[in-house]
């Protein structure tokens, strides 16, 4: 292999390198970002780890218990916006704001969520 040649395999190589992360990350498209619904709930869990934060509540609709997944962003942004790894406890009351999921499921990309005590989290 000549020079030129061994300099286009190591500009592809080096092309890959950086392309790939990017190809790992989700898109954001099954979130309805022109929509806002607001949720209360009960904390049933709240996974605190990358890629996403995720936090899980139980919602009560008109007597039937609804399991609500949202998701936030990474643990780096949680930390920024004072959000810790033992901010939200399984038990715990929060009102959610998010984007809701663009197929119905409850759940959606989180806005904005009031805790027990009336600290908001942006």
């Amino acid at each position: 292999m000549n020079y030129l040649q061994w300099t286009g395999v190591l500009a592809g190589a080096v092309a890959l390198g950086v392309v790939s992360p990017a190809l790992a990350h989700h898109s954001h498209a099954m979130f309805d970002h022109t929509k806002q619904a607001s949720v209360s709930g009960t904390v049933t869990s709240f996974d605190y780890r990358n890629p996403h934060v995720g936090l899980y509540i139980d919602v009560d609709n008109s007597g039937k218990k609804v399991s609500y997944w949202v998701e936030m962003s990474n643990v780096q942004n949680m930390i920024r916006r004072g959000i810790g790894h033992g901010t939200f406890k399984p038990g715990d009351k929060v009102t959610v704001k998010l984007h809701p999921l663009k197929d119905g499921r409850p759940g959606g990309n989180y806005v904005s969520i009031v805790a027990g005590d009336g600290k908001t989290y942006e």
